[in-house]
């Protein structure tokens, strides 16, 4: 299908890989973005191996894995010795001379993306927000917060759990909601001999993700008060009491290396899905604007980058939008939804809300999946 112009609303990971996709393709692409200074968290981001086939696909995964730490061990340690109780590699799905998966910085994958949407000709303006759109069915009025107003053959709605654009066109779709979880953060000296992902699950669940350049990140999952704000001052401190007496030897023995308050990043885990339309006349949604989950199965940002090169695929064969953004969601839609559920299984299994799960016969699970075509 021939477009003359694509809005993208929202320069995160799958904004700018929808830029990407879409403009390898020939569309000339627009990204609008609130934050000013384009600011993303410090710490890391775990890509597992569909990510990085879907990197290989989209001729970046040399750019990015200069950036990376590339890994293909997953070590799982259960209860409160932390035990090892699996030890297994992941598919190589991008061939033998690359990993199967991958530890990077946010900032650096941000780079790597918006470099090359550069390279391509993409224009990302910084501080706007879309006010209103207007589709008359031939194409969409857009009016940004600066008062212009622009024309686009579609807009990609690419603005998170919190999406405005899903809201603008969407307005009876369900809102966000808290799974009761937070997820905290913190970069730590990488282990010399670390070589892989290690997971520990039991009273306390955390991780220690490479990141390379001597840096690693832990995540830490914990049960909150639904409200609770995490102060700046006295972060690391509060961090640290998550973890407690319970955690494994492993966990606690970098307990005292948390200190840094403006080095924490903790969040609440918010959810969403859309078990209706992803789309309305000439503007579709992707990513946590339609499936936000949580981190329990590191598959967040891989859904969102599926999900741009997807679009860009069906945009390419189809006739007219509807026939894209239809058969986009339909590709997408199980896929999508065994990730969000499962997620949100495991969290709920963590905090008493329903039987305990078998977190290592869910990832098998979960690997088979993620290993099939897109």
């Amino acid at each position: 299908m021939k477009l003359g112009s694509v809005l993208v609303v929202g320069g995160g990971i799958g904004g700018l890989t929808a830029a990407i996709a879409l403009s390898r393709k020939g569309y000339p692409v627009e990204i609008v973005e609130k934050d000013p200074e384009w600011t993303v968290y410090g710490v890391g981001i775990i890509q597992q191996f569909n990510v990085i086939r879907a990197m290989a696909s989209l001729d970046l995964l040399d750019a990015y894995l200069e950036k990376a730490f590339g890994f293909d061990r997953t070590v799982l340690h259960g209860g409160p010795g932390g035990q090892q109780v699996a030890d297994f590699n992941t598919p190589r799905l991008a061939g033998d001379a690359y990993p199967s998966n991958a530890g990077v910085r946010r900032r650096d994958l941000q780079n790597v993306l918006a470099a090359r949407a550069r390279e391509l000709g993409v224009t990302i303006r910084l501080g706007l927000t879309v006010e209103t759109l207007e589709d008359d069915g031939d194409g969409v009025t857009v009016t940004l917060s600066d008062g212009t107003t622009h024309r686009y053959d579609i807009v990609v709605g690419a603005d998170g759990v919190f999406s405005r654009t899903r809201g603008q066109i969407l307005p009876d779709a369900p809102q966000p909601r808290y799974t009761g979880q937070w997820v905290w953060r913190y970069n730590l000296p990488q282990p010399d001999d670390m070589d892989g992902i290690q997971i520990f699950a039991g009273p306390v669940n955390a991780g220690f993700v490479p990141l390379g350049g001597g840096v690693m990140y832990m995540f830490l999952l914990s049960q909150e008060e639904e409200g609770f704000k995490l102060p700046r001052d006295g972060a690391a401190g509060i961090m640290r009491s998550r973890i407690g007496p319970l955690a494994p030897p492993q966990v606690k023995a970098v307990q005292d290396q948390i200190t840094e308050d403006a080095e924490v990043v903790g969040r609440p885990l918010e959810v969403i899905f859309l078990d209706g339309a992803w789309h309305k006349g000439r503007t579709v949604l992707l990513g946590d604007a339609v499936h936000a989950s949580t981190p329990h199965l590191a598959q967040g940002a891989g859904m969102a980058i599926e999900d741009a090169i997807v679009l860009a695929e069906e945009l390419e064969k189809a006739d007219d939008p509807e026939t894209a953004f239809t058969a986009y969601r339909a590709r997408r839609f199980d896929r999508a939804k065994f990730i969000a559920e499962n997620s949100i299984l495991i969290g709920d299994s963590q905090m008493g809300k329903v039987e305990h799960v078998d977190i290592g016969e869910l990832n098998g699970k979960t690997i088979g999946l993620m290993a099939q075509p897109i």
